[in-house]
C-alpha cells in the first residue's frame, strides 16, 4: 500500500513538473511559444514571428529591402484561412500568412529559436503575440 502511494505521488509530481507544450497551428507550421512570459508566435522551428505597424489588416506593405530584412512567412498557392490565420496576397503574386489580419514576418538578425532581437526595431516592428 505504501509503495502504491509513493508511485502515485511520483506520477503526480512528474505530471506537474512537465513543461507546457506549445500550441500548434496550420498543421504545425506555426506554434505559440512562451518566450519571456509572453505567448509568441513562432514557426515550426521556434523562430520568432513579427508584425509591422505600417501594414494594415490583410495588406502587407513590406517589399524590396524591407522584405529582405523581414522575410514574410510565406504560404503556398493553395493555402486557405484557418481560424485566426488568414492568407494575404502579395503584389508579386505570392501569398503569406497573417494572424488576426496582420501579416507575419521573420527578422533577418534572429539566429536561433527564441531570439527576439526584432522586437521594437524602428518603433514599428513587434512580436506577434497570441
Amino acid at each position: 500500500m505504501k509503495l502504491r502511494s509513493i508511485l502515485a505521488g511520483a506520477a503526480a509530481l512528474a505530471l506537474f513538473a512537465m513543461p507546457a507544450f506549445a500550441t500548434d497551428y496550420l498543421g504545425g507550421a506555426v506554434k505559440s511559444t512562451d518566450i519571456g512570459g509572453k505567448m509568441v508566435l513562432t514557426d515550426a522551428n521556434g523562430m520568432t514571428l513579427y508584425i509591422f505597424d505600417k501594414d494594415a489588416p490583410g495588406v502587407t506593405n513590406c517589399y524590396d529591402q524591407c522584405a529582405t530584412n523581414w522575410p514574410p512567412l510565406m504560404a503556398d498557392a493553395a493555402a486557405m484561412a484557418e481560424g485566426d490565420f488568414t492568407v494575404v496576397d502579395r503584389t508579386d503574386g505570392t501569398k503569406m500568412w497573417a494572424y488576426k489580419g496582420w501579416p507575419l514576418y521573420y527578422w533577418k538578425d534572429d539566429m536561433a529559436p527564441g531570439d527576439i532581437t526584432g522586437d521594437g526595431v524602428g518603433g514599428v516592428w513587434h512580436l506577434a503575440i497570441e
